[in-house]
């Protein structure tokens, strides 16, 4: 049988134990390589894939937001969210206020310098989006979305017994 292409790039010696598995093994090693581009271009702008995330969702929201609900609307689950908005607000790209009413949560909003930059970023993000993906159809594109979300479909919680 002729190796994959995944095969060859890790100069796997044998078959992989599974369909599921060579999946999945693809899924990590494109994830890695498009993360390390990403990381890359953001790293030109002096911010993380985690911080430009942060600044996206307050960008898009058009309000302060909760540090909590920040947190769950992040790509990736960052443990330290505390620790991102502090390196946020001392780049002057974010500020904190904590409610009145419920001290325990603190207001996210981004600042205009947190505004500027991502008006930077917006083209060479878009760039990179189509350099690494435009080579599919749209078709293939739906597709992938459509089989990315029917897998991450088997982490929901099972619903319970009523």
């Amino acid at each position: 049988m002729t190796p994959s292409r995944l095969q060859k790039e890790l100069k796997k010696q044998g078959a992989f134990q599974s369909l599921e598995q060579e999946a999945m093994l693809n899924i990590l090693r494109t994830n890695d390589q498009f993360q390390n581009r990403f990381g890359r271009l953001f790293r030109e702008y002096k911010v993380t894939a985690s911080q430009y995330n942060i600044l996206r969702i307050l960008r898009g929201e058009e309000k302060p937001l909760p540090c909590l609900e920040v947190a769950d609307r992040m790509i990736q689950v960052v443990p330290a969210i505390t620790g991102l908005i502090d390196r946020l607000e001392k780049m002057g790209m974010v500020t904190r206020d904590r409610c009145d009413k419920d001290r325990r949560v603190v207001y996210i909003q981004i600042t205009d310098k947190g505004l500027k930059l991502l008006e930077k970023l917006d083209k060479p993000v878009i760039d990179l989006h189509s350099q690494l993906m435009g080579h599919l159809t749209r078709t293939e594109l739906k597709d992938l979305i459509r089989n990315l979300e029917k897998a991450r479909a088997s982490l929901a919680e099972p619903k319970a017994a009523g």
